[in-house]
């Protein structure tokens, strides 16, 4: 990682001076490309003028800024362009992975090229989960090496190098749209922590939780979240 200064944003959520950098470059460039599109992002203060443009640009400068911070990999710049409240367009660009993943509404999810398919792993044990650590009730899982990001962990279920990834925390639609429109085109199935679509672009940029999974485990991940989710969104 080259120098950077870090701080806090709030608590427990580093941010350095590349990512507003990022933020500025990608804000000039993408806005060049399609200048009547409203922008959102994380490093940007939101603008509620943003919800009179048909079409939006959703970024995320460095998602997986931990990551960047302690020069991992597991980091990338997420990029997705919308149509009112669902993206029709993707990039997620992972340089120190040498990866680049891109997908279009309709016209399938790519790595480097490459066409994805999604898991499509039919049971739940032994499934695939990025993450740090099982819990008692996951020990029927297999732990694989999670990325800081969420974004390139979707993007994990969407090449099948992953099959099941789950969360009941409010996340932000900048972390996860583009990677939503990849993992979709792909094959998996994604909605929020209740099974439920995902509409973009609104008045707070937030949901409830994110399931991204092979189709055949949705009904599994579903029933084993519910319970949790309940306890967190009563």
């Amino acid at each position: 990682m080259p120098d950077a200064k870090i701080w806090d944003k709030s608590a427990d959520h580093p941010v350095c001076d590349i990512d507003i950098a990022v933020d500025r470059f990608l804000k000039i460039k993408l806005q060049q490309l399609y200048p009547m599109a409203g922008w959102l992002s994380e490093e940007t203060a939101d603008d509620a003028e943003r919800l009179g443009h048909r079409y939006n640009w959703s970024v995320d400068p460095i998602d997986g800024t931990r990551d960047y911070i302690a020069g991992k990999t597991g980091w990338c710049v997420s990029i997705a362009f919308l149509d009112g409240d669902k993206p029709i367009l993707a990039v997620l660009a992972a340089p120190a992975e040498d990866a680049l993943f891109s997908a279009s509404m309709g016209g399938g999810a790519f790595r480097n090229g490459r066409k994805l398919w999604a898991s499509k792993r039919q049971i739940m044990k032994g499934s695939r989960i990025p993450a740090d650590k099982l819990f008692k009730d996951d020990n029927l899982l297999t732990l694989v090496p999670k990325p800081n990001s969420i974004a390139l962990r979707m993007a994990m279920v969407a090449c099948d190098a992953a099959d099941v990834l789950a969360s009941v925390r409010m996340g932000n639609e900048w972390d996860i749209v583009a990677a939503h429109l990849i993992a979709s085109e792909a094959g998996a199935f994604v909605s929020d922590a209740y099974g439920k679509a995902i509409k973009y672009n609104k008045f707070k940029p937030i949901d409830f939780g994110m399931i991204c999974c092979a189709p055949a485990l949705k009904d599994d991940v579903m029933e084993r979240i519910k319970p949790v989710a309940d306890r967190l969104f009563a």
